[in-house]
């Protein structure tokens, strides 16, 4: 089992569903948003995906480990990257450091097989970038000509590249890298999130030239809703 620092059992078994819990109804909702991702785009494959939400704690870090789990046990080799530069938790779920990570690569100071690690220890396909120090330009660093470069290296390591970044009505981060990246996926907790600012965020992403993926409503209760699944349960 994954040794954690910072989170006890019921936190492992919260967030690594797709681990943990292979047959159970949340599975295998990831399991068929990986199959839409693949097939939404035939002619030209989706190989960098933004995950992101329109405001905090809308649980858009849980949906890229378990995306990114799901994707690795198709045997596709897949990074996951915390480009969350100001408040970067991924490091913290893993129990790995952030020390050195993103932005060293970003301001030249490392290169990209300093940062990324093979996360064996969960899945032999799956590799994680942490954020690494927190500057204090987040935007300019994310859509700099370091960033694009570093998109076309990853296409060429690996099959698929995760990018969890910061909510988009917030601040501006995640929007800088969508217009970068074949497509953009957005999380939004059920029944927390307004209709008023989930409309915002899409604005905000279609201002920038996004190709939305679609939305992973997250922490649907199907016993409350009227379905048979009494399961917090991931709609794609």
């Amino acid at each position: 089992k994954l040794k954690l620092k910072q989170f006890n059992k019921k936190d492992f078994e919260n967030v690594f569903i797709v681990q943990n819990e292979p047959k159970s109804p949340i599975s295998e909702a990831f399991r068929t948003l990986r199959t839409n991702i693949k097939f939404s785009s035939m002619d030209k494959p989706l190989k960098t995906i933004l995950v992101t939400g329109p405001i905090p704690e809308v649980g858009k870090s849980s949906v890229s480990i378990n995306l990114a789990l799901t994707i690795a046990q198709n045997k596709e080799k897949v990074v996951l990257i915390d480009a969350d530069l100001r408040k970067p938790t991924l490091h913290k779920i893993f129990g790995q450091d952030d020390k050195i990570g993103l932005t060293n690569i970003l301001i030249g100071d490392k290169k990209l097989k300093d940062v990324v690690r093979n996360l064996t220890n969960i899945d032999p396909n799956l590799y994680f970038i942490p954020s690494g120090p927190i500057p204090p330009n987040p935007s300019e660093l994310l859509g700099s000509n370091k960033m694009k470069e570093l998109l076309k290296e990853l296409k060429n390591e690996f099959d698929t590249i995760l990018i969890d970044s910061p909510p988009v009505v917030v601040v501006t981060d995640a929007l800088v890298l969508a217009n970068e990246v074949d497509g953009v996926i957005m999380v939004l907790n059920f029944g927390e999130v307004t209709r008023e600012t989930a409309k915002q965020a899409k604005q905000l992403l279609e201002k920038v030239n996004a190709n939305m993926l679609g939305v992973v409503l997250n922490k649907i209760d199907m016993e409350k809703e009227g379905h048979y699944y009494p399961y917090n349960y991931y709609y794609y």
